[in-house]
């Protein structure tokens, strides 16, 4: 991942302009093998989708695996990313992955108590979006850029 030294910019604004500068266009265009990919990937979801109709623990064992970001490594290292490119994504999941977490015990508490579904989930993503903030901040602090420029 990027270093810096400078921890005074705002993780806001740097997400703006890293937002900015990918190109839309490209992203949304599809090509056969993206297509490719999309099914091979959505395929993965349902059938742990599937999977869980009959064991939830399998299902959760099946979703803690890190299925999606080995077949986006996968893709990217067949798409001709660069080493470099593919352990910055690798170390970035990793730290990304850490605000997540609480939301895996704070949900079902939520729902245990008698919260609705979509008012837990809700509540879970502003806690997820807030850890996020705050990893990229203390990170910065020491010296690991999760949002360069």
């Amino acid at each position: 991942m990027a270093k810096t030294s400078d921890c005074k910019a705002s993780p806001g604004n740097e997400v703006s302009a890293a937002m900015s500068n990918i190109p839309w266009q490209q992203v949304f265009s599809f090509t056969p093998s993206d297509l490719v990919k999309l099914f091979l990937s959505a395929a993965i979801i349902v059938i742990v989708n599937k999977v869980q109709l009959f064991s939830d623990r399998l299902s959760a064992l099946l979703i803690a695996l890190p299925l999606t970001s080995l077949v986006a490594m996968v893709w990217m290292q067949q798409g001709g990313q660069t080493p470099q490119r593919i352990a910055n994504h690798a170390e970035g999941t990793f730290w990304f992955v850490l605000p997540t977490l609480p939301m895996f015990l704070f949900l079902p508490w939520m729902l245990r108590q008698g919260y609705a579904f979509w008012t837990s989930l809700a509540a879970n993503c502003l806690l997820t979006a807030v850890l996020f903030w705050l990893t990229v901040v203390v990170l910065r602090r020491f010296g690991i850029d999760l949002m360069p420029g």
